[in-house]
Formats: structure tokens, sequence, C-alpha cells
């Protein structure tokens, strides 16, 4: 009897499966994702200082905010509460509505409270603000 067999002799496999390539790539970009920002985190900056040096300031025009590292607020020089902070910068913007102010914060200040300053002037609708930095020095 013969046989009507759909044998095929053996041919060799000519595409090369990706698949196993790509779950090992989704692994290794999920790895390093989840990495990444844990190495940032722990860097160590010195800030601020600038590359340029500042324009000189009309001390009678500018209002000086200044916190330094104990976190103690001086508006021109004088101690403020944080409390009251927010009500002087209202009576400033209301004296004078083109009042500018220039941030003077310690360079060991967390930035949270640099940030802080910068939402009592946004709240106070205070928008000429600058940062006062110093000079790098070669």
């Amino acid at each position: 009897m013969r046989r009507y067999s759909s044998r095929t002799s053996l041919s060799t496999l000519s595409e090369i499966n990706i698949t196993p390539l790509l779950d090992l790539a989704f692994v290794l970009l999920i790895i390093f994702m989840i990495t990444t920002p844990l190495l940032e985190n722990s860097k160590t900056l010195i800030i601020p200082s600038s590359g340029t040096t500042n324009a000189p300031l009309n001390p009678a025009a500018v209002q000086t905010l200044s916190m330094d590292r104990n976190e103690l607020v001086r508006l021109n020089e004088e101690v403020v509460e944080p409390a009251a902070l927010q009500v002087r910068l209202a009576e400033l913007k209301q004296a004078d509505p083109n009042v500018a102010v220039v941030i003077r914060p310690d360079r060991d200040l967390p930035v949270q409270k640099l940030v802080g300053l910068m939402d009592a002037l946004q709240r106070a609708e205070i928008t000429k603000v600058g940062i006062a930095t110093k000079e790098e020095t070669p």
C-alpha cells in the first residue's frame, strides 16, 4: 500500500525570533528608569553662583528679601516673622505697583525655603523678582 503523507524534508529556519530580545530590552529599560532618579538625588550641589556679574542696583528702588541658614527672614534688613511676611509684601505692592524684590538666599538654605519665599511673593502679586548670586571666581 502506498502512503501519501505530507511529510516535508527538514529545512533550516531563516528567521530570528526577536521576542526574547525585546523582553530583555524592556526589562533593562525598566531597571534603568527606576534606578536613575535614585542616583540623581544622591549628588551634593553647591549653589548659587553665576558666571556673569550682577547689574548695579539702586537700593532705593529695589526691596531686598533675605533668608539666612537659620531661616530668619529679613525685609530690607528688618526681621519679619514668616506669618507677617505676606502682609508686609501686600503693603509694598499697594504702595508701589511696580515694586521689584531681590531675594538673597543663604548658600546653605534648602531650596524648598527659597520656593516658599517665591510663593509668598506670588501671592502678593509681585512679579518683578530676582535672585541675588555672587560672581564665580576662577
